[in-house]
C-alpha cells in the first residue's frame, strides 16, 4: 500500500494554504475546508468540500421541482444545472459531468411515479444513485489475483491518503490479510512518520526508505520487500 504525494510540481502550486489546520478522515462528507488549484488555476474543492457542496446543490434542485406531481424535462432543467455546476465547481472534467446529467436526465424521465414518494426526492435519488456508480460502485475486493496486491494511494495534498492507507490495512487485517504499507511520500513534511505511527497504532509494518530516496524506487523496493514476506497486500 503505497501513499503517494502528488510530485514535484503538484507540490509548487497545486494546493493553496488551508483555511485552518486540518486532518482529514477521508471518504467523509463533512470536515474543513481546504482550497486547492485546479485544471487552468481554477479553485476547486477537496473529497470533503466537495461532498458538502454537491448535498448542497442537491437540496436547492430538489426545492426547485417543489410540488411538481411529475418530473418533467422542463422542471428538471434548473435542477440538472444546479448539479453541473456542482460538479464542475469540484472540478469533474466536463465530459464527465455531460455524461453524467445526460444519464440522470434519462433516468429521472423514465421513473415510473411511485405512490408515496414525491416527485423531487426521486429525483434525489436518481442523482445520488449515479454519483455511486461515477464513482465505482462495483469495484472488485478479490485479493487472490496474485501476490502480493498492490493498491496505490495518489490524489491531491491534504485530501487524506495517509488515513486512507491507514484505514484500508484496517480493514484488510480484519479480513485475516497480511499486509504492508510502503511511505512513497517523500516531499509533504512528516509524511512518513504519520504513515509509520498509523502502522504502529494499528500493528501494520511500514517501509520506508527516507525523504532522499526516489518515490519510484522506494515503490519497488516495497513490493519486493512485501512479496519476500510472501505478505497479501502493500
Amino acid at each position: 500500500m503505497q501513499a503517494l504525494g502528488s510530485g514535484r510540481i503538484a507540490h509548487r502550486n497545486v494546493c493553496s494554504r488551508p483555511v485552518r489546520a486540518v486532518a482529514f478522515a477521508p471518504f467523509t462528507a463533512s470536515g474543513p475546508v481546504r482550497v486547492c488549484r485546479g485544471r487552468a488555476g481554477r479553485v476547486v474543492q477537496t473529497r470533503a468540500a466537495m461532498f458538502d457542496s454537491l448535498s448542497r446543490s442537491m437540496e436547492r434542485a430538489r426545492k426547485m421541482i417543489g410540488n411538481n406531481d411529475k418530473l418533467t424535462s422542463e422542471n428538471i432543467k434548473d435542477p440538472l444545472k444546479e448539479i453541473r455546476r456542482a460538479l464542475l465547481e469540484a472540478d469533474v472534467s466536463l465530459p464527465v459531468v455531460r455524461r453524467f446529467i445526460k444519464k440522470v436526465e434519462e433516468k429521472a424521465l423514465g421513473q415510473k411515479v411511485i405512490d408515496g414518494v414525491s416527485p423531487d426526492t426521486q429525483f434525489v435519488k436518481v442523482v445520488a444513485d449515479e454519483l455511486v456508480e461515477l464513482m465505482g460502485s462495483r469495484g472488485s475486493k478479490d485479493l487472490n489475483q496474485g501476490f502480493p496486491q498492490v493498491i496505490l494511494m495518489a490524489g491531491l495534498q491534504g485530501v487524506g491518503k495517509t488515513t486512507a492507507c491507514g484505514k484500508l490495512a484496517l480493514y484488510l487485517l480484519k479480513q485475516k490479510k497480511s499486509v504492508m504499507m510502503v511511505a512513497t511520500d517523500v516531499y509533504r513534511p512528516a509524511a512518513i512518520d504519520q504513515l509509520q505511527k498509523l502502522g504502529k497504532a494499528i500493528d501494520v509494518p511500514v517501509f520506508e526508505m527516507g525523504t532522499g530516496a526516489n518515490p519510484v524506487d522506494i515503490a519497488r523496493a516495497g513490493v519486493a520487500e512485501a512479496r519476500a514476506r510472501k505478505g497479501d497486500a502493500v
